[in-house]
């Protein structure tokens, strides 16, 4: 199963950590990412929606990355995942809104994803105790079985 960690810069060595099942987020940060590349599956329209109708910025929340290591790039693509904290911690706040709005799409995508609002809201709150203490955060996701 999917899962989402985070890292922390300087490292936090209390940190929270996500507690949910993060894998309805990994799927949504996924497909929302492919939506550049004309993805058409029901989480890329969420992200269309989210940035179209909603105006919300996705881009501190599709900055992410792979934590398995297997070349140069993927090293580079790692490195290159670290983000300030309180861009992403206020873009998970207008995400989770807007999934509890009740419009009809969204509300189906909170629906058949029941775990994604809850994994955004502790993202966004976990980022907001990052910027509080000066930390960046990089988000970056295992595949396990």
């Amino acid at each position: 199963m999917p899962r989402i960690v985070l890292d922390f810069d300087p490292p936090q060595p209390e940190a929270p950590e996500l507690a949910a099942d993060t894998a309805d987020l990994v799927y949504f940060l996924s497909w929302a990412f492919s939506t550049r590349y004309g993805a058409n599956h029901e989480l890329s329209l969420a992200a269309l929606i989210l940035r179209g109708e909603f105006k919300i910025d996705l881009l501190p929340l599709l900055t992410f990355a792979d934590r398995e290591v297997e070349d140069a790039a993927d090293a580079e693509a790692l490195e290159r995942a670290w983000q300030d904290a309180a861009p992403l911690g206020e873009c998970c706040q207008r995400v989770a809104v807007a999934l509890a709005s009740g419009e009809k799409r969204l509300a189906d995508i909170a629906h058949e994803y029941p775990r994604l609002r809850g994994a955004i809201e502790e993202l966004g709150r976990i980022a907001g105790w990052a910027a509080e203490r000066g930390a960046r955060i990089r988000v970056t996701y295992v595949l396990e079985e």
